[in-house]
């Protein structure tokens, strides 16, 4: 499926209709919003839902949700935009990432944590009875889309709510996300967020 194309037919779709759907939108850290906020804002009323249990250290967490609270109230969107935050439980990663902790990223490990964080996100669209979730994930060139839209359909099925198939890298998506990162000086980190993540990236680096 050529999931860029999905979402432009859906969007069009609501065009026609004079729809504005809610959408809960699982959203990763400031940066990858940015071009996915400035471009479903035009189509949705979004609440950004920030569930990421990946991310070891508290400091960093925090730092990476007060950045898309700033990010939020920063940025014009046609229709408004809401936080939301999960709860932060890094317990909930570590158990799913047992006996794939040396697994290299893009692998196994990351589908799972997909999965957890997916599926917390189907949970909160659908108790808060919104029509669509999806997420920022798939901006990111080291993320597989594929596998995230197929684990958003599922858990789209199990939680009995749509998922809004994405991918966000397509038409210069993560460009732009760099580009808007630069216009409000966003904190750009330099790993996804787990503790497997930063020790590959400080690796890389040394490299």
């Amino acid at each position: 499926m050529n999931y860029q194309k999905e979402l432009e037919k859906r969007l069009a779709e609501f065009e026609e209709q004079g729809r504005v759907p809610t959408l809960l939108l699982h959203c990763c850290c400031a940066p990858c919003s940015s071009y996915v906020l400035e471009y479903l804002t035009d189509h949705f009323r979004i609440t950004a839902f920030f569930y990421n249990p990946n991310i070891g250290e508290k400091a960093e967490y925090e730092k990476r949700a007060n950045e898309l609270k700033r990010l939020i109230s920063e940025q014009p969107h046609r229709y408004p935009v809401t936080f939301s935050e999960g709860a932060y439980e890094p317990e909930r990663f570590y158990d799913i990432a047992k006996g794939y902790e040396d697994v290299p990223e893009g692998g196994e490990r990351c589908f799972r944590c997909y999965r957890l964080r997916l599926a917390e996100a189907a949970d909160a669209a659908k108790a808060g009875g919104f029509d669509y979730f999806t997420t920022t994930l798939s901006i990111s060139p080291l993320k597989n889309a594929q596998k995230l839209n197929e684990t958003g359909a599922e858990e789209a099925e199990r939680a009995g709510i749509p998922y809004l198939y994405s991918d966000f890298k397509k038409k210069e998506g993560y460009k732009r996300s760099i580009v808007l990162s630069q216009t409000y000086g966003l904190y750009r980190q330099n790993y996804c967020g787990c503790v497997y993540s930063r020790r590959a990236a400080e690796n890389n680096t040394k490299k």
